[in-house]
């Protein structure tokens, strides 16, 4: 890409797995987060790093700027009051790095993690600070923003193969299951390079089986939300 991809809560686990392979890939990547010390001991060399919060829309105005693509993938808090809480994680964080990242006209493909459940408004997590909602209402802000983007929606995270080595992804968000965040992270990656991920949301999750062979093949086999996006 010509410009930097800028990966928003890149020192958290998930985040710092998407930075470690855009640099493998050669791309200029910045990581945005609050805590310098936590991205000095995680994240891969060849990074930059600015410190930003998503509820602090100054802090994102030069980091984001001019960016050819954006991964979203800040952890949301569940507090019920104060700024920990999914609303200012979840929406406004989203909306002020929209503001930031479209800036001049700018069009950056924005990759959002969410969470499985995030329409099951009844589901128990949504009474810790109405987290589904947020991450739902989230969502909707960047299928509205008429940016290319995908929306992924992982599974219960772990760190190993005790689900299986094969990659499934859903829509509709009637499954469940559990996703490795390296698959996780892989995901949002090979999004930036597909358009068949454009202006979809889908759910991952991983299952007994061989890994997956080809993820073109599974992004071309997910339907579009409304109107493809980002394609012409």
């Amino acid at each position: 890409m010509d410009n930097p991809v800028v990966v928003v809560g890149g020192s958290g686990r998930v985040g710092r797995i998407i930075v470690q392979r855009l640099l493998e890939r050669r791309e200029s990547v910045c990581a945005i987060g609050r805590s310098g010390h936590r991205a000095r001991r995680h994240l891969a060399p060849g990074a930059a790093f600015i410190e930003g919060d998503v509820r602090a829309p100054k802090t994102l105005k030069a980091p984001l700027a001019g960016c050819s693509a954006v991964v979203y993938c800040v952890e949301p808090g569940t507090e019920n009051h104060g700024p920990d809480r999914p609303e200012t994680t979840m929406y406004q964080g989203v909306r002020n790095v929209l503001a930031a990242a479209t800036a001049g006209a700018n069009r950056p493909h924005v990759v959002l993690v969410s969470q499985l459940h995030a329409t099951h408004q009844g589901h128990p997590l949504n009474a810790y600070g109405r987290l589904l909602s947020w991450r739902f209402a989230g969502e909707d802000l960047l299928r509205e923003s008429g940016l290319p983007y995908t929306v992924v929606r992982p599974g219960w995270l772990i760190d190993d193969r005790a689900a299986g080595h094969r990659v499934r992804l859903d829509q509709g968000d009637q499954g469940t299951g559990q996703v490795t965040r390296d698959d996780v992270a892989e995901s949002c990656v090979q999004a930036l390079y597909t358009p068949a991920a454009r202006g979809v949301t889908f759910e991952i999750f991983n299952e007994p089986g061989t890994p997956l062979p080809s993820w073109g093949a599974a992004f071309g086999a997910l339907s579009w939300d409304r109107t493809p996006v980002g394609l012409t």
